[in-house]
């Protein structure tokens, strides 16, 4: 069985653009690959640093939004970054075979430099953190890495580092390879890219009062102003939510929308009715796993991937004759 390793930074809690772009497809692989999934905290710190405090509690929230969306800690390993720390010893030891161009020209970095506001305060980490996760990659010989779009760069990287390594110290890693996604990317309220950090996001856990304030204030098409006037559904946030959660009437909604019988108040009003009712089991699901009970599950993923990092950072000082 392949093995496949995939994460996500603990910033916040899970929106609709993680749950689509990655949960959805985890859960669809936890049945037919050894997955190990991830929460980076190390990767967090690139860019929260400064809130460390916050930090603790949203590596349980978000593996609790994980397991009762229905990620199985019993088919898939689920463990902490930084309980793992052979990652951290692997990515010193990878950076020294990294050329800085390759950090520099990253087009996935300098997008999160632009979107983050961060021109003044590119540290260290963060220029070098598609490094790290390359270690996350290497240290359990993942052969797959299922990404979005907008995350190939890195996955590339990893395959750069992984076939430099093997040329200088022999084969030891497998060549990773992008699994792409499937489903779309998400658009946030104001039409970019869904994302904790750009304030645009739909959580999961939001409240109905929530969801449709949020629903309301989403970018839909200009030129619709009032009913009556003629629709354009294929740039209208609202209708991509509709697509996403709202299956069986999306026909009847885009078909409306064009002619102008529907209108976008009530678009939006059932739009935020069907994203809440979506969820509904999500957030059911959400009292089978206790803060208390998804850190056992964590502690107990940790232990499991440890066994792995370690044997494989031990051949790599092995092959660099560092033992």
């Amino acid at each position: 069985m392949k093995r496949i390793l995939s994460g996500y930074r603990p910033t916040g809690m899970i929106h609709l653009g993680n749950y689509f772009g990655s949960l959805v497809n985890w859960i669809r692989l936890q049945s037919e690959y050894d997955c190990y999934f991830e929460v980076a905290d190390y990767h967090a710190l690139t860019t929260y640093y400064q809130h460390t405090d916050e930090l603790p509690d949203y590596k349980v929230e978000m593996a609790r939004d994980w397991l009762a969306a229905g990620l199985s800690h019993e088919k898939a390993t689920i463990f902490i970054q930084s309980l793992v720390p052979e990652h951290a010893e692997l990515h010193v030891l990878l950076s020294m075979l990294v050329p800085v161009p390759w950090l520099e020209r990253n087009p996935t970095v300098k997008e999160m430099i632009r979107d983050m506001n961060l021109q003044d305060n590119i540290t260290y980490g963060l220029l070098g953190y598609p490094v790290l996760q390359a270690a996350d990659i290497l240290i359990y010989k993942a052969e797959c890495v299922p990404v979005g779009q907008d995350q190939l760069p890195h996955v590339e990287l990893a395959r750069e580092i992984a076939k430099r390594f093997n040329h200088l110290y022999g084969k030891t890693f497998p060549v990773p390879e992008p699994m792409l996604s499937q489903h779309p990317k998400v658009p946030g309220i104001d039409g970019r890219k869904m994302s904790k950090s750009l304030q645009n996001a739909i959580f999961i856990r939001d409240t109905y009062k929530d969801i449709k304030r949020k629903v309301y204030q989403a970018f839909t098409d200009p030129k619709k102003i009032r009913l009556g006037d003629p629709g354009h559904p294929e740039g209208c946030v609202v209708f991509a939510y509709h697509n996403l959660v709202n299956k069986d009437e999306i026909d009847q909604i885009e078909a409306d929308c064009k002619s102008g019988k529907l209108g976008c108040v009530e678009c939006k009003k059932r739009c935020a009715h069907a994203i809440y009712e979506f969820l509904i089991p999500v957030r059911e699901n959400l009292q089978n796993f206790t803060p208390e009970r998804t850190k056992e599950i964590l502690v107990e993923g940790s232990k499991r991937a440890r066994k792995i990092a370690q044997a494989t950072l031990e051949e790599v000082k092995e092959k660099m004759h560092l033992k």
